[in-house]
């Protein structure tokens, strides 16, 4: 065997094998890392990198020690889990920055961070005036984290009494023209529904949407294979046709989200009701 063809070999083998360890060692963003866990994947990669070219070594040394860097940290991270203290050990505290407005100059020193290293962690994150601060945390994995003073926090709808409807998450009941049937039907709305709404903005039929996505309060936004159709203007009675339809799926979805066994029975009545509405009138509102 060459010397390429055992270079190439190595390097196949040291990249599949890391790509295992990865997966082994679970899921979690470069940004969330410990500075721990940041010099255990820069040393598993360093291995893998010398496995290629340190041909006098035998390749099964250089996937033991990969593996022995990979198991002992999951082996950590799962003792980490069940005790707190040794968490502590091995990780650290966050260390609190700013308190009441106030800089901790001895825990600037202690994380051997300057002014003008927290100031750019701080316009980071959109802060530029100190004086809008009330906390600031280093976390432990060197992120600093802010909370802003009481009376420059965002209004919200609980501060003034205002009671919101409960937002689901967001639906995509289309993909590449095939309708997501139970997506669809757990929202408490119809093919039919469905169809009125994608032709309200442009589509003839299903096959004509990339993509749909509905979101709890019935809106839908589309989007077409043809990015040159634009939305037609609608006619007036089939425009009430749907939204008696959007109304008759705004009760079903009622009826499926309130554990009043009162309202629920209420919500299905009058959906049953638009049924009827829908027949009585559908000679009336062709056109």
């Amino acid at each position: 065997m060459t010397e390429l063809e055992t270079v190439l070999i190595r390097g196949v083998t040291g990249i599949l094998f890391m790509l295992f360890l990865a997966r082994l060692m679970g899921k979690k963003h470069l940004r969330d890392m410990t500075f721990y866990e940041y010099i255990v994947g820069i040393s598993i990669g360093s291995i893998s990198a010398e496995l290629t070219f340190g041909t006098e070594v035998r390749m099964s040394n250089f996937l033991l020690g990969m593996l022995i860097w990979a198991i002992i940290p999951i082996v950590i991270s799962k003792i980490e889990l069940k005790s707190f203290r040794f968490r502590t050990v091995t990780e650290g505290h966050p260390t609190i920055l700013i308190k009441n407005g106030k800089i901790l100059e001895e825990n600037l020193k202690k994380e051997n961070l300057t002014v003008d290293e927290m100031m750019i962690s701080l316009r980071q994150k959109d802060f530029f005036k100190l004086s809008d601060i009330e906390t600031a945390v280093m976390e432990k994995n060197g992120q600093i984290s802010v909370m802003k003073k009481s009376e420059l926090q965002p209004l919200t709808p609980k501060d003034i009494g205002k009671v919101v409807e409960r937002e689901r998450e967001p639906r995509i009941v289309i993909i590449d023209g095939n309708v997501m049937e139970r997506s669809l039907s757990e929202y408490g709305y119809t093919k039919e529904w469905l169809l009125g709404e994608i032709m309200k903005q442009g589509a003839k039929s299903f096959s004509d949407v990339f993509v749909a996505q509905i979101d709890s309060m019935g809106n839908v936004y589309i989007d077409l294979y043809n990015d040159t159709i634009k939305m037609p203007q609608i006619k007036q009675k089939l425009l009430v046709a749907a939204n008696i339809k959007q109304l008759q799926a705004n009760l079903v979805n009622f009826s499926l989200q309130t554990e009043n066994a009162t309202a629920k029975e209420m919500y299905k009545g009058y959906a049953k009701q638009m049924d009827k509405l829908l027949d009585d009138m559908s000679g009336y509102l062709k056109e």
